[in-house]
């Protein structure tokens, strides 16, 4: 299981004293040089945390390690004030994955999947574009088969399941939540592996339900920003890495 690390809340902090400090990079080398896999940025168009430019220099930087870099967003978000555009980041960043979400503007975090045969011409077009073609493509998808099967039809080569509902049922401890989540995350992790779809997963994952998600089968990378900068708060930011990278890389 590989780790990304979402520095979006490295970002909002900075960006609530109009500075450049806590500076996206220093954090993102620290992080690098303790051995995480990847790097993971959702720049919205209000740029209330990671920026259109925090895209791009990361994208640099992670170029410059030989590191993924995972770019979060909606490809139907248009470029607005000093935002970009999604598709025109992309053609610039050049990221190894793409991740694409359904959120709305101004939606507080990506809390909902990829509903199957929404705007599918369109997304179509986006995957089939120049400026995308190149890097590897994810949708955020429900812990649902059908998504799955929609992602497949669409090309996407992996999908990035949603683990909200999982960890909330982790976090209030209800053992028959818990046993229906994993049972569904299963059900999407062997038909992904049936047909040949990497499988990611991300929201609201921690210290205490990784190990349980593991349990459910194979995932081939987990997107972390929320807890690990949370956790960082109890133990620093090198130890929390390393707490991470622990847990996600032991067999």
């Amino acid at each position: 299981m590989d780790l990304s690390v979402n520095l979006n809340k490295i970002a909002l902090l900075r960006n609530s004293r109009g500075s450049n400090s806590p500076s996206l990079e220093e954090f993102a080398k620290q992080a690098i040089a303790l051995g995480i896999q990847g790097i993971t940025l959702h720049p919205r168009p209000d740029h209330r945390h990671a920026t259109s430019q925090d895209a791009l220099s990361i994208a640099a930087l992670c170029k410059e390690h030989s590191l993924e870099f995972n770019l979060e967003g909606n490809p139907f978000s248009c470029a607005k004030n000093s935002f970009m555009g999604f598709l025109e980041i992309c053609a610039e960043a050049q990221a190894e994955q793409i991740t694409l979400v359904p959120d709305a503007e101004g939606q507080l975090t990506s809390d909902s999947g990829w509903q199957p045969d929404y705007c599918s011409k369109e997304l179509q077009s986006f995957l089939r574009s120049e400026e995308v073609r190149k890097s590897r493509t994810s949708l955020f998808i429900n812990a649902d088969v059908k998504a799955l099967e929609y992602a497949n039809k669409m090309e996407f080569d992996r999908v990035e399941i949603y683990t909200g509902p999982f960890a909330l049922a982790c976090r209030q401890n209800n053992p028959e939540a818990i046993k229906s989540e994993c049972m569904a995350i299963s059900a999407v992790i062997k038909r992904a592996r049936e047909l040949g779809v990497g499988v990611n997963a991300g929201h609201d994952l921690n210290l205490d339900n990784i190990p349980i998600l593991k349990k459910c089968g194979l995932v081939d990378e987990v997107s972390i920003g929320h807890a690990i900068i949370t956790d960082t708060l109890k133990y620093g930011f090198e130890d929390t890495i390393i707490q991470y990278l622990h847990i996600t890389r032991e067999i």
